[in-house]
């Protein structure tokens, strides 16, 4: 339900361009993402801006009850863009008492539901870094001017193509204390610079999207960097296996995508532990 009235205590913003509501409480089941549960105290909202000419929607929520600052962790969606899943993670980061904001990396909130659209969206994230690096650091400094943000405390995750990006930010030394990726490509042709971002790759073992080579050239350059990261695969996961719908997906398309429950928990529970020792 929206509100009526969106108080200045409430929202500790400054600009415009938003809309608030509060959250109907949800009941997780066996279809339903690791890690939700019912928190009638969060807020969701729009964060619309413009980039380089382009309009942009991302996602905030938080939770009002909560007292103090916030750490910040940014979600970076999968090729489908703005849809529900990324935002029902962003809720269920709030409710772990994080002030989550999902990336419109498209502009315009954009979503696509196939694969061809997708890919025509995704691939000039893939063959120009910069453009990820852009529309990252527009959502950064919608951030920088909520008062209720730790800025000294942020981090990002991001699912699939999301994850993919989520590690170049990390590469090139965002201002965040690590990222962690969930079931994303690994090597993208961005070198990674010195620096302190701790990394957390959440990998399906099965997923086909992901060779061995990958995997092995990835833990050389982390190595070889001296960047401190942790790998953990989970025996038959695929790809996607953190989203309920990607079985359904997978069997639409012909492509070996699926939902894992046992994985989407432990990854998501491996993410927490991560965030927890991070933000310490």
């Amino acid at each position: 339900m929206k509100a009526q009235i969106v108080s200045a205590a409430l929202l500790l913003l400054i600009g415009g361009g938003m809309q608030a509501c509060k959250k109907a409480p949800q009941k997780a089941n066996s279809h339903t993402s690791a890690g939700l549960t019912e928190n009638k105290g969060i807020v969701t909202q729009t964060l619309s801006y413009t980039n380089n000419g382009k309009a942009y929607k991302s996602f905030l929520a938080f939770d009002e009850s909560k007292k103090g600052e916030l750490p910040v962790v940014f979600i970076i969606p999968e090729w489908w863009g703005m849809n529900d899943y990324v935002k029902r993670r962003a809720e269920q980061l709030a409710g772990l008492g994080y002030m989550a904001v999902a990336i419109d990396m498209y502009g315009d909130g954009k979503v696509v539901d196939n694969p061809d659209d997708a890919g025509k969206l995704a691939k000039p994230f893939y063959g120009n870094a910069d453009l990820a690096k852009q529309s990252f650091e527009a959502a950064l400094k919608q951030v920088q001017n909520i008062q209720k943000a730790n800025k000294t405390k942020m981090a990002a995750i991001g699912y699939c193509f999301g994850g993919a990006m989520a590690l170049n930010m990390a590469r090139i030394n965002e201002p965040l204390k690590g990222v962690v990726s969930f079931h994303g490509n690994l090597m993208s042709g961005v070198k990674p610079v010195a620096n302190n971002v701790s990394i957390l790759v959440l990998n399906g073992a099965d997923d086909t999207f992901v060779s061995k080579d990958e995997i092995a050239s990835f833990k050389k350059e982390m190595d070889s960097a001296k960047i401190q990261y942790k790998f953990v695969d989970y025996p038959g996961a695929v790809h996607s296996f953190t989203n309920p719908d990607a079985t359904e997906t997978g069997k639409k398309y012909n492509m070996k995508v699926a939902y894992n429950e046992a994985a989407d928990k432990a990854s998501w529970e491996e993410m927490k532990g991560f965030l927890n020792k991070i933000f310490k």
